[in-house]
C-alpha cells in the first residue's frame, strides 16, 4: 500500500563538510511539485536537486550535479520507501570534499529517505480513475472543489470549450463528486471511471 506525507517536513545532514538540507511535502499535481520546487530552491546553494513522484508521473534534476547522482537516487528513495505523490528538494552547499559518484548517489538518496522517514506518513486509498469534459465556466469551481472529494487531478487537456480532465479518486467518493460534477455542470458534464485495459 503506497503512502504519502502528511504535512512537509525537513532533515538536515552535514556530510564531508558539505549540508544537505531536504525538504519534503505531499503534492496532488506537478504543477503543486514545480511550485514547491521554485519556493524551495536556494540560488546561494551548489545545487538544488529534485524528485517527485504521482502515480505513474514522475520527474527529477541533477541540478548541475554529475548525471544520475541526485535526481535519480531521489526518485529511487521515494519508490523505496513506498511514497506516492511527493515531492522532495535536496539543496546542496558545497564544503569543500568532493564526494564522487558513488557517494554523491548514497548522500542524496540518503538524505531523501531519512527526510521521508521523519515525516508521518499516510496510507493512500484505493483510487478508481476518472475523466470528464468541463466546461471553461465551470472548470476553476471544479478544481477548487477537488479536494472537498479527495479527488487528484493527474492530467488535463485543454481544447476549444474547455479540458479533459482525468482524474484519481477515492471509490468511497466517487458517486458524491459525479453528483457534485452534474449538477455544476447542469447535465452537460459527466465522470466516467475508465475501464482498465
Amino acid at each position: 500500500m503506497p503512502y504519502t506525507l502528511h504535512n512537509p517536513c525537513q532533515h538536515i545532514e552535514l556530510i564531508q563538510k558539505s549540508r544537505f538540507l531536504t525538504h519534503a511535502a505531499p503534492i496532488q499535481s506537478a504543477a503543486e511539485a514545480q511550485q514547491f520546487i521554485q519556493h524551495l530552491s536556494d540560488p546561494s546553494a551548489t545545487h538544488n536537486c529534485w524528485a517527485w513522484k504521482i502515480g505513474q508521473q514522475y520527474r527529477f534534476s541533477d541540478d548541475g550535479e554529475p548525471g544520475g547522482t541526485a535526481g535519480r537516487p531521489m526518485l529511487t528513495a521515494i519508490e523505496g520507501q513506498d511514497f506516492d505523490q511527493v515531492v522532495v528538494v535536496v539543496t546542496r552547499f558545497f564544503g569543500g570534499i568532493k564526494l564522487g559518484t558513488g557517494g554523491l548517489a548514497r548522500a542524496y538518496g540518503g538524505c531523501t529517505a531519512k527526510c521521508l522517514q521523519a515525516g508521518e506518513a499516510i496510507e493512500l486509498l484505493s483510487l478508481t480513475r476518472a475523466q470528464c469534459h468541463c466546461r471553461f465556466s465551470d472548470l476553476a469551481r471544479l478544481k477548487a472543489r477537488l479536494t472537498d472529494f479527495e479527488a487528484l487531478l493527474e492530467a488535463e487537456c485543454f481544447d476549444a470549450e474547455g479540458a479533459e480532465l482525468q482524474l484519481a479518486v477515492p471509490q468511497s467518493r466517487l458517486s458524491d463528486l459525479q453528483s457534485f460534477i452534474k449538477d455544476l455542470s447542469r447535465g452537460h458534464s459527466q465522470l466516467k471511471p475508465k475501464t482498465e485495459n
